[in-house]
């Protein structure tokens, strides 16, 4: 079993940074694809960034590309989200997800999510 606790959000104007943790305790993530979430009030959650388990292979969505960078350090059993150019629309709780499967991709372990909020 696999839990995953997100850290990091918080309140931040319009075009400000802040970078997610995500944190695994219970097993190594070394072997899992990670990958980032968001779910804004009154909408379905959404896909924001994925990463192999190497660190080699990482896709974002288009909203995010260029401004979001997805890393990891498997030594540290965490996986961060960077956010910069922040904008109003990014406010969402934000999280972390782990997939321990070669193929399809899904996801099987998640946090509990961390509020990131944007002002205008």
């Amino acid at each position: 079993q696999v839990q995953l606790v997100e850290s990091g959000g918080g309140l931040v104007q319009a075009g400000g940074s802040l970078r997610l943790s995500c944190a695994a305790s219970g097993r190594s993530l070394s072997a899992y694809a990670m990958g980032w979430f968001r779910q804004a009030p009154g909408k379905e959650r959404e896909f924001v960034a994925r990463i192999s388990w190497s660190g080699v292979t990482r896709t974002y969505a288009d909203s995010v590309k260029g401004r979001f960078t997805i890393s990891r350090d498997n030594a540290k059993n965490t996986v961060y989200l960077q956010m910069n150019s922040l904008k109003p629309e990014d406010t969402a709780v934000y999280y972390c997800a782990a997939d321990p499967n070669p193929a399809p991709v899904k996801y099987d372990y998640w946090g509990q999510g961390t509020q990131v909020t944007v002002s205008s």
